[in-house]
């Protein structure tokens, strides 16, 4: 009886915030939406999360594994799908060497570095043809070259755009005269970069299979034993076996999430970053 009061007062309570956020739930609901790109891949995750948070909710009444399940399939297939960043690194590191063979090409036939831009709009690889493109309007624009330099950088987000951007950063200031003869060097060691970041990919790819074939046993076990032998899970329904689930959860999510910083390429501080911390 004394518990009636209480839960009134909670509804109550929860009434009245609903009835003060109803004017901003539109906007706050639009900048949920904008911040988390709701309507592509992010999306689905959420709503496949939310689903499984639910099903296992009114399966199991409890809310803990309630919520170990919806972070489970939002983290669980970013982390055990193919892993495609670096084949997409190693593409755009591809590019930009090649973006930096056209220029110098263009400068040695006596183009200057704004009309060698400008000219490499069209013809830059795909992988980076939208950020040459963003470039060489900025350049239209009367943008500085420094400036739009470093944003052309860091859009394309890789240590060799970086360099590129170094290189052709100090020859304008300085007046360099073997711009082009540089521009063929970094394009080299790009593709040397590249080449090993597939080497690093490939020698990894076996940590990322035990972290699959570790996670699929697992969860393979603890289905099994739900579905075959329901009582062993009775005592998690207590408040302390809650707990214990919860620590549990806890402990198999740091594990592979180790696992998987195994499997993880190495990552190294960008040029530009670095300079732009020390001022």
């Amino acid at each position: 009886m004394t518990t009636m009061p209480v839960a009134a007062l909670g509804g109550a309570a929860v009434g009245v915030g609903l009835v003060l956020l109803a004017p901003t739930l539109p906007t706050l609901l639009s900048a949920l939406r904008s911040r988390l790109n709701l309507t592509g891949p992010a999306g689905l995750r959420i709503a496949a999360a939310a689903g499984a948070g639910t099903i296992t909710w009114t399966l199991t009444s409890w809310p803990v594994a309630a919520l170990l399940a919806a972070l489970a399939l939002w983290w669980l297939p970013r982390h055990l799908a193919p892993d495609r960043t670096v084949t997409a690194e190693a593409d755009r590191i591809e590019a930009v060497a090649a973006w930096a063979e056209q220029l110098r090409d263009l400068i040695s036939a006596s183009a200057g570095l704004h009309q060698a831009i400008r000219a490499s709009a069209g013809t830059a690889p795909a992988p980076i043809r939208e950020d040459v493109c963003g470039l060489a309007d900025d350049l239209t624009a009367g943008q500085d070259l420094d400036r739009a330099l470093v944003e052309f950088a860091h859009r394309v987000d890789n240590e060799t755009a970086d360099l590129v951007v170094a290189a052709l950063t100090m020859a304008v200031q300085r007046h360099a005269a073997d711009l082009a003869a540089l521009l063929g060097t970094l394009a080299e060691a790009a593709r040397d970069r590249a080449a090993m970041l597939v080497r690093i990919q490939a020698s990894r790819a076996r940590t990322r299979t035990s972290v699959r074939i570790i996670t699929a046993t697992s969860l393979t076990m603890a289905a099994s034993m739900a579905v075959l032998n329901g009582p062993f899970f009775a005592p998690l329904g207590s408040a302390g076996g809650q707990v214990v689930l919860a620590l549990v959860g806890a402990l198999w999510a740091a594990a592979l999430g180790w696992l998987s910083r195994l499997a993880e390429p190495p990552h190294t501080e960008r040029l530009l970053n670095t300079a732009e911390g020390t001022r």
